[in-house]
């Protein structure tokens, strides 16, 4: 199903934020599948309350009877049979969901779940179900039954997914801070926040847990598991653990501080959301319907000709009496009367000259800049201010100064004042603080040591993860592969949909029609979680050090992330931002509070009145940002962009009329301008005015030509083995598994005790065993030494 959305359409209000509000991640987690397990989880609560002798309604009980109901049921979970666990779990699950059988309104049963599960966590049950989802993990009857199989149904995996039904709520509950919270709650989330970023119960992070979940569901050997429950958990996970913005932003801005570097100048997720969308680009149907009109146009205007002059004011009027509300437009109006300027034969005035402007106040200056000026401060590397000067020094002097910024002997004064201009723009990022901090580490081993690494939720997670850190991302991209939209069905590819297809298919057109959608709708949740993870993984990693990060890059980069990225995107994106894949009426709780509704074709049609669909644009953001991460100043990949003809598909991309999203797309076209050609520049000016509006400037960046110093494609090859091997160096440093500071063999400790030398387990080679007579009488008979020497004094 897809939305009215149009590239005429006004600007979107869609607002970037960590995740969706709170009510619709919590719908996301169930499919329409799993409607009827709703009232099985409600039924086997009241059972248990009438085995223990309790009410049946929770709203009904005392404090003291719901205490004896939570340690009654804290002990069924850890009871050895499988159906009594199973059926208290169901009972904590409708707990947690907010009983809503007792509630009558979608307020009260959020209030009714945000209090059950703080209570709840305060006897330990978040840490009861990690026990329980590790045991089922390892539980192999149900992974053996799934494999004899043909196809694996939503009733294979009944007992892991109100486990992980259970965590989730948990996570995302705990998440979302609300102003009604007591002190209590307040200190409890932050509890909560802690402890999920550490092992538990002696035992892997929850996040590793999940990470090998997926691994072992795209390996085969779980067909069972419930990919998008594993894949929405866990990107939950690494929410709260390591935090979202507003916690990035404050973690830049203390190791800036602490690296003695200026703070950032602008923010890019505030200015994005007062940033208005530009016109997108025209296609070709576009631009042959435009000179359609200008040929009637003209024809127009011959005929007008003839009618009196008042008429032919009017017509203009009528033509052009559009108001200019911004640069887009002003852009749009200018390129529109260029091109009915061609043909006329009237004659026109020459414009006049425009007029000397009149001084104004420092106060005017300012509010014009702040109006009117460019939406980013411009930035200069330090790299940028030596080629800057190099150059310079060989035009003017002859002959270069290596890394000296200050002699300008020689140089003229524009130089010398284009040299300051930079300066004052020149922002020395965080990741060059610590590249050159490991370019001393390595120089200097001994003095320059790093003694202690600060053992902060970003760093245990990478330590955690590290050894198994590339199959993590081929099974993410795997799965984002088999999600995404333009991929076909492929026999070999894995099955994403065994939490989402019913034991029994659908046998009447709305059920058909319904599981349709929930499909499609399964797949989308599916994309958002996965670029949700990777993109703030990416995020931390980035600023906890910059070798993490590049890691993690290139892991990506080797599982082809560019092009599947680029094969996302080569779809009708107004269709997918539009699509409108969600039945309101049947989302959790709505489906469950008050009267049960019928599904009709009325009901399938009316879903979200939104113009676009919440998760689909956020998870094109998230893709695009992570596409700008993977190339920004990588020019080896950069050229894969171009190699795989990403202009045209990023192109269609601006027809969303959101700001962020196109100014993410403008920032991937300015990358690669460069290596486009001249004539795609010149058939392109549209796009190219708004990278100049909508996108920071580097201000000695030739990006609109192909004058780059750095655009040499014989040193793209030598650029990612340095960074490989600079990576390599990093690791073996930091995380080497003997726990030695210094690698170099040189300065390794010697082992002088003769015994444990002559001790030491030498594994011998197979070569070396078969030629071990050769050795012998070549090393041992045939040389004579006279070991007698060792005890001459003038020997020693």
């Amino acid at each position: 199903m897809v939305g009215n959305l149009t590239s005429e359409s006004s600007d979107l209000d869609f607002v970037y934020n960590d995740a969706d509000e709170h009510i619709n991640e919590m719908a996301e987690l169930y499919s329409y599948t799993e409607e009827a397990d709703f009232f099985v989880h409600k039924k086997a609560f009241e059972d248990l309350m009438e085995e223990y002798g309790l009410p049946v309604r929770w709203t009904s009980m005392t404090d003291k009877q719901k205490e004896k109901a939570i340690l009654r049921l804290l002990d069924s979970i850890e009871m050895s049979q499988r159906s009594t666990r199973m059926q208290a779990a169901r009972a904590v699950l409708y707990l947690v969901q907010g009983v809503f059988g007792e509630c009558l309104v979608l307020e009260t049963q959020a209030e009714m779940a945000r209090a059950n599960v703080f209570l709840l966590y305060n006897y330990g049950f978040f840490h009861t179900f990690v026990q329980l989802l590790n045991m089922e993990i390892e539980n192999s009857s149900a992974a053996t039954s799934a494999l004899r199989k043909p196809a694996v149904s939503l009733g294979d995996s009944t007992d892991i997914r109100i486990i992980l039904n259970v965590l989730y709520t948990f996570v995302e509950v705990m998440r979302v801070e609300v102003e009604s919270d007591t002190d209590e709650m307040k200190k409890c989330r932050e509890t909560f926040q802690k402890e999920i970023g550490l092992p538990l119960l002696g035992e892997d992070l929850l996040a590793h847990v999940l990470f090998q979940m997926v691994t072992r569901f795209c390996s085969g050997s779980a067909p069972h598991f419930p990919i998008k429950k594993i894949l929405l958990l866990l990107w939950k996970t690494i929410l709260v653990s390591l935090g979202g913005t507003d916690e990035l932003r404050r973690l830049k801005a203390k190791y800036r501080a602490e690296a003695g570097l200026p703070p950032v100048p602008d923010d890019t997720i505030e200015v994005t959301r007062t940033m208005r969308a530009a016109s997108p680009p025209a296609s070709a149907a576009d631009l042959i319907e435009s000179q359609q009109s200008r040929k009637n146009y003209r024809q127009f205007r011959r005929q007008q000709s003839l009618v009196k002059q008042n008429s032919m004011d009017e017509a203009y009027q009528d033509l052009d009496g559009d108001s200019l509300s911004g640069p887009d437009d002003e852009l749009r109006y200018i390129e529109e009367h260029q091109a009915q300027a061609v043909g006329e034969d009237e004659y026109r005035p020459p414009t006049p000259r425009p007029s000397t402007p009149l001084p104004t106040s420092a106060s005017d200056q300012n509010n014009a800049a702040s109006n009117k000026g460019l939406p980013w401060v411009p930035k200069v590397r330090t790299k940028d201010i030596m080629n800057f000067l190099d150059h310079t020094r060989i035009k003017f002097v002859g002959f270069q100064l290596n890394n000296d910024q200050t002699s300008l002997a020689g140089l003229p004064l524009p130089i010398h004042e284009g040299l300051k201009v930079l300066k004052q723009h020149m922002y020395v990022s965080l990741a060059e603080v610590q590249i050159k901090k490991e370019e001393e580490i390595a120089k200097l081993p001994l003095s320059k040591k790093e003694t202690s690494i600060p053992q902060t939720p970003v760093e245990i997670l990478y330590q955690a993860i590290l050894p198994s850190l590339p199959q993590y991302m081929i099974a993410l991209l795997k799965i984002l592969l088999a999600a995404a939209p333009t991929s076909k069905a492929k026999t070999e590819s894995i099955n994403i949909m065994a939490d989402v297809l019913p034991e029994e298919m659908p046998m009447t057109v709305i059920q058909s029609l319904k599981l349709g959608i929930d499909v499609n709708r399964h797949k989308e949740i599916i994309v958002k979680a996965i670029s949700g993870i990777i993109l703030l993984l990416l995020k931390h990693l980035k600023i906890n050090h910059v070798y993490q990060f590049e890691y993690m890059s290139q892991q990506l980069m080797f599982a082809n992330c560019i092009p599947l990225v680029l094969k996302f995107f080569n779809q009708n994106i107004m269709s997918y931002v539009g699509a409108k894949n969600t039945i309101s009426v049947i989302d959790f709780p709505a489906c469950v509070i008050g009267e049960t509704p019928e599904v009709t074709e009325e009901t399938l049609e009316m879903g979200d009145q939104q113009p676009y669909c919440w998760r689909n644009l956020f998870t094109c953001i998230n893709l695009l940002r992570l596409l700008n991460k993977l190339t920004k100043l990588k020019h080896s990949r950069i050229m894969m962009l171009v190699v795989f003809k990403s202009a045209p598909i990023l192109k269609r991309a601006l027809k969303v009329k959101h700001g962020m999203m196109q100014l993410y797309v403008l920032k991937l076209l300015k990358m690669q301008m460069r290596y486009l050609g001249r004539q795609w520049r010149k058939s392109n000016m549209k796009t190219m005015s708004a990278i100049y509006q909508k996108v920071r400037h580097m201000l000695n960046d030739d990006w609109a030509y192909g004058n780059d110093l750095d655009a040499r494609p014989w040193d793209y090859q030598a650029e990612e083995f340095a960074l490989q091997a600079s990576i390599n160096r990093f690791h073996n440093r930091r995380y080497d598994r003997s726990g030695s500071l210094c690698n170099d063999p040189d300065y390794q400790a010697v082992d002088n005790n003769i015994l444990s030398v002559l001790g030491r387990e030498i594994e011998l080679t197979d070569d070396f065993k078969y030629h071990y007579e050769a050795w012998l009488k070549r090393e041992v008979f045939q040389l004579s030494t006279d070991w007698d020497q060792l005890l001459n004094s003038q020997y020693l």
